[in-house]
């Protein structure tokens, strides 16, 4: 059984962000005095910009990240109309085992409205704790916060697949990687195939197989666009492919082709319905016969190759994707690390996308 948590709670009506910070710290130290084995987090601010109407079921998905929670979360939802502002501050912990130490987190909500956008970092800024890493996750967009907070951040949580055209999401996450790190939640669905794709060709007796790939198959969800492009780009950079855009198939997906050395390799992106967003199946042919499949499945990865004497092998690889749930966590996590993969995949992908027109 999880662990019981308790919370203290401070919330004020028209409020200010000098009242919500002295909250956070009466909390803090009355919490701290009445046990001393508790000490708040100090690893990540995050900051997320929502519309009031859904700040719910952004907090619902925020409760699921499991052990990556942020140390302070500061979530600003935007009313039309309102003029002032609204706060709740909690600290929330569990009761340390005797000779442990608890963690304290805390999270601020902050109801305000579009007036207040243009000075959103000064409302912010005043609540966040101090000398941390800062990321920031916008998922209804509002540029506006976005951008008058950019200056203050290091890290930009974003999801690739929730524009509809990639283009304009690629090219949006191009320009922010001048100023801040991205963490792409599009890119960390396609973590479980990555990693299955290169342990498969790690084997020394595979590892000529990756000169000889003649197609690439990838099957999405048809809003995940986004991520199908982002791992084609990930085999592009990675195996040095001349690439061109790719084109569309009557609204049934985009078919092209790249090349390496004297192989041309068909690449086609095909849509599939599925409920889960991200990739549903990824298949790899070789000149010699051989070819790799990986298919989405209850359960895990299910796997099936194809060898060059006709022979063919399945089997599954269970709990091989954290699934949506764990996307959100694993994004936060992220915002602690550096992927060197992902901005070659993502220009990669931008040379993949079709041409406007």
């Amino acid at each position: 059984m999880a662990p019981a948590v308790s919370e203290d709670v401070w919330a004020e009506q028209d409020t200010n962000p000098d009242a919500i910070e002295a909250a956070l710290r009466v909390l803090l130290r009355r919490r701290h005095a009445e046990n001393e084995s508790l000490a708040p987090a100090r690893v990540l601010n995050l900051i997320v910009i929502v519309d009031r109407d859904w700040k719910g079921e952004i907090a619902n998905r925020l409760d699921r990240v499991g052990r990556y929670h942020a140390s302070r979360t500061v979530l600003c939802a935007l009313e039309q109309g309102r003029q002032t502002l609204d706060a709740i501050a909690t600290v929330s912990y569990e009761e340390p085992a005797e000779g442990n130490l608890g963690i304290i987190r805390e999270h601020v909500e902050i109801d305000l409205g579009p007036m207040h956008l243009p000075a959103l970092q000064t409302i912010v800024d005043p609540v966040l704790a101090s000398e941390l890493p800062t990321v920031l996750w916008s998922p209804h967009g509002h540029e506006q916060a976005v951008q008058a907070l950019l200056p203050m951040i290091d890290v930009m949580l974003l999801d690739s697949d929730d524009v509809p055209e990639p283009t304009l999401a690629f090219e949006r996450v191009h320009e922010l990687l001048e100023h801040v790190y991205v963490v792409d939640l599009a890119w960390l669905r396609t973590t479980p195939w990555r990693e299955r794709l290169a342990a498969s060709f790690d084997l020394p007796a595979r590892l000529a197989a990756l000169d000889e790939i003649t197609a690439l198959e990838i099957r999405h969800r048809t809003s995940s666009i986004a991520s199908g492009l982002l791992l084609t780009g990930w085999l592009a950079s990675r195996l040095h492919w001349l690439r061109e855009p790719l084109e569309p198939i009557n609204g049934s997906g985009l078919r092209g082709a790249a090349r390496r050395a004297q192989v041309e390799i068909e690449i086609g992106l095909r849509p599939t319905d599925q409920d889960a967003p991200g990739l549903g199946g990824v298949t790899v042919s070789c000149g010699d016969g051989f070819s790799l499949s990986l298919d989405r499945g209850q359960g895990g990865l299910s796997i099936r190759e194809q060898l060059p004497d006709g022979a063919s092998m399945t089997w599954k690889i269970l709990g091989a994707s954290r699934g949506e749930g764990g996307i959100l966590g694993e994004g936060v996590r992220q915002a602690l690390l550096r992927d060197p993969t992902y901005g070659p995949a993502l220009d990669a992908a931008r040379g993949l996308c079709p041409a406007a027109g």
